[in-house]
């Protein structure tokens, strides 16, 4: 009698187009064919899902918490204001100011 292998299939379900795909357990199956029939046969029947994939489970790779140490936060400071303080005293100087006819203000602007 011939031996079949068998892989753990971890099977993911999309319950409509706008959500994500969510882990909703695994099966074990021979091919990825037969992993997706077995996940439409337990699932489908019950519920309607847009969408259904089947990832064998030895393919699925993860980075770890002590692979990350060296991927620290990036700092972003251009996504906030804070950087640009100094926009308002110089707006206001130049309210306060206005250009002259040669295209130059009256007095200077402390930055």
């Amino acid at each position: 009698m011939e031996r079949l292998d068998f892989d753990v299939y971890e099977v993911f379900a999309q319950s409509d187009s706008m959500s994500p795909h969510v882990h909703v357990f695994n099966v074990l199956a021979s091919s990825p064919d037969m992993a997706l029939a077995l996940a439409e046969e337990n699932f489908f029947r019950r519920e309607g899902y847009q969408s259904l994939w089947v990832v064998r489970r030895d393919h699925i790779y993860q980075l770890g918490f002590k692979d990350r140490v060296g991927f620290g936060k990036t700092p972003k400071n251009y996504r906030t204001t804070d950087d640009y303080k100094y926009l308002r005293d110089k707006w206001r100087h130049y309210r306060e100011h206005p250009m002259g006819k040669g295209g130059e203000a009256s007095g200077t602007v402390d930055e």
